[in-house]
């Protein structure tokens, strides 16, 4: 299925459209579905899509010279030996029709540099000398996050400034999920979302079945399953210490989101693991959150660090800890674990999606910013600010009706949180799984300074 990447497939035609050559970049963590983005937009364009595989360079350009040779039904050029890029390019270049143009997708791109270090300032120079006039669309796609921002966006790289476009390919958003999993409902779709993440090859598997824990059984608990191992495959490719990142993930998933108790956990000092949670947070598995009214919230001494991507946060907390029992084939002890334990989880995503959604919905104001807030004694899962106009907001994932005493509880947090002037102007949100109490309702339709949203409206 091809979901909710239209915003990009319109970019890639506009780029396509150009008068001009153009090069774009395309990147993201594995399984987010870059190579079907990719392989939907050549459809009815004349394209060479090559896939660069582990070889030695030697091997790359034997492939790209046969796929050249079968793109340009040019029998001669397989048979002749060709020893460098600039020749496969000259070829290319003296092929290139002014009038039809030409897609040339190199995926896995980070694997030629791989092979060749030198490879990004030689396709720089190429690009340069013998593309930059041709009418070709040049797309340059990797899933290495770190390698490829080095080697073809970071001001340093060979090949910044020739770029005319890049797209970071993100997770699936929650909102597409009911295109994948039809007839769930809201709250199951949230418990999927959950687990899988947004990620389209996870999405696929769980579409196997409904069910989510026969899925999760099947899929993540079974040792023979990629999944099982896929946090490994995913770090061991950006990173080298690989078990230190997975300290520093299970302390987390763990519950410890301060600096101070991560550290006093893993037995360091932060200075020495304060480069790893940079690198984290530059390929989006953690996210570093500060209260939202922080007025320079890169300087703020009041972060907290959390697991960002869905899938590696369930993993750590389920997996990671009980692969002893996991790798005897007794999931009976995990599987209890996550049937009592699974809706901790699910309570945060909701609260996360509940933040992202505040900006859909039409309160009396426009929401500039949105997150969550803290002092030493009180939590207020959502505040919204805009202009002198300030919202608070609670998420309850609960079986039970959320009635008055939840409201005047945050009520009671709100008046915690200093920001803006006396005189700013307060409202309140509350979200629900379960829905309201009738008297909250009704206080409801009489003040209309507080929202009620259930789970089905999302």
């Amino acid at each position: 299925m091809f979901i909710n990447r239209e915003k990009e497939l319109e970019l890639l035609e506009s780029e396509f459209d150009r008068n001009t050559s153009s090069l774009v970049v395309i990147y993201g963590r594995r399984r987010t579905g870059k190579t079907t983005l990719i392989n939907r937009f050549l459809k009815g364009k004349k394209s060479l899509y090559f896939f660069a595989d582990t070889q030695n360079e030697k091997g790359q350009i034997k492939r790209f010279q046969n796929q050249l040779a079968d793109t340009f039904g040019d029998k001669l050029l397989k048979e002749v030996t060709i020893e460098s890029w600039d020749l496969i390019f000259d070829y290319l270049s003296d092929k290139l029709d002014t009038e039809e143009r030409l897609v040339l997708a190199i995926d896995e791109f980070q694997s030629l540099v791989k092979s060749n270090k030198h490879f990004s300032s030689i396709f720089q120079r190429i690009f340069d000398t013998k593309l930059k006039t041709k009418n070709i669309m040049i797309i340059l796609c990797g899933s290495l996050i770190s390698m490829m921002y080095s080697e073809t966006l970071a001001y340093s790289s060979p090949l910044y400034g020739r770029r005319t476009a890049q797209i970071k390919l993100q997770e699936i958003e929650f909102s597409h999920y009911r295109e994948f999993y039809k007839g769930l409902s809201n709250i199951e779709l949230i418990e999927h979302f959950t687990v899988t993440g947004g990620i389209p090859k996870y999405i696929e598997l769980f579409n196997q079945s409904k069910n989510l824990y026969k899925s999760i059984k099947t899929e993540i608990l079974n040792k023979n399953k990629f999944l099982y191992y896929e946090p490994r495959f995913l770090l061991q490719e950006e990173v080298n210490d690989v078990s230190t990142y997975f300290s520093i993930l299970s302390v987390i998933a763990a519950g410890n989101h301060k600096l101070n108790n991560i550290t006093g956990r893993l037995g360091v000092q932060a200075s020495s693991i304060t480069s790893f949670l940079k690198k984290m947070q530059d390929l989006d598995i953690i996210d570093k959150q500060v209260p939202i009214t922080e007025s320079n919230p890169s300087k703020s001494k009041k972060g907290l660090y959390f697991i960002k991507d869905n899938f590696l946060r369930f993993w750590f907390h389920f997996i990671f800890p009980y692969q002893s029992y996991l790798e005897i084939d007794n999931t009976d002890y995990v599987e209890k674990k996550i049937e009592s334990e699974l809706k901790y989880l699910i309570a945060n995503v909701f609260e996360s999606l509940s933040r992202q959604i505040m900006f859909k919905f039409k309160f009396p104001f426009v929401i500039e910013k949105c997150g969550r807030w803290w002092d030493k004694n009180n939590e207020i899962d959502i505040v919204g600010i805009g202009g002198d106009n300030i919202i608070f907001g609670e998420c309850k994932w609960s079986i039970k009706h959320v009635g008055v005493s939840v409201l005047k509880e945050l009520q009671t947090k709100s008046m915690n949180v200093k920001w803006g002037t006396k005189k700013r102007k307060e409202y309140f949100v509350l979200f629900s799984k379960s829905g309201f109490s009738s008297d909250l309702i009704q206080y409801e339709k009489e003040n209309e300074d507080l929202f009620l949203i259930d789970v089905d409206k999302f």
